[in-house]
């Protein structure tokens, strides 16, 4: 069964790849990527919780690294649950538009997310979790819409809105064991994401 609408003729007469590959490939590489953090929380629990330590820890030399390690490690098995089912979801449906574009929102939303857990956490506290990269991946959806003006990212944009919005509370401070932080930094990464994208994004 073909996609629709039908994939363009390649130079030598062969069309390209349908919606129905374009989906498997997003489905297989959000499932890919999650079964990576959950191999790392399996690895994590076996070794006594070793990496916990391993997250960003703000204004410290040493927390540096956990800029580039934080959003693949969670504190426990709750956490990464919690996490699992968004980031399964948004994490495909950003890779609907490519897994180079998917590569180049996530890391936007890593460098921004991380950077400004680190300048603005509490000093003393560690910060980990792949809530980064939801709340990052969740505001490029949301603010793609915006910028584009396209039908079908703005529909997306206000359903993700009605499933997603309460989530938006987590960029607030306030909440005990919560990184605001990380969700209010990583959600702005994805904004900073959709922006630089936006003329992109208004391809079909």
């Amino acid at each position: 069964m073909s996609g629709w609408p039908p994939a363009s003729p390649g130079p030598y007469g062969e069309r390209g790849p349908s919606r129905f590959d374009a989906w498997w490939r997003a489905g297989a590489w959000s499932l890919g990527f999650v079964a990576v953090l959950w191999l790392i929380e399996l690895f994590d629990a076996a070794t006594g919780n070793r990496l916990d330590v391993e997250g960003i820890r703000p204004g410290s030399s040493d927390g540096l690294a956990g800029i580039l390690l934080a959003p693949l490690l969670h504190a426990g098995w709750g956490h990464l649950v919690a996490n699992t089912v968004p980031l399964l979801v948004l994490g495909f449906l950003v890779l609907l538009s490519g897994v180079g574009r998917w590569a180049i929102v996530t890391t936007v939303v890593w460098i921004v997310g991380g950077l400004g857990t680190w300048f603005f956490g509490a000093p003393g506290t560690v910060h980990l979790g792949a809530s980064i990269l939801v709340f990052g991946w969740l505001l490029y959806l949301l603010a793609r819409g915006f910028f584009t003006r396209r039908p079908g990212q703005i529909a997306l944009a206000v359903v993700l809105f009605v499933v997603y919005g309460s989530m938006l509370w987590g960029v607030l401070p306030g909440q005990p064991g919560i990184s605001w932080q990380g969700h209010f930094f990583g959600a702005l990464g994805g904004v900073i994401a959709a922006w630089g994208l936006r003329y992109e994004d208004r391809r079909p």
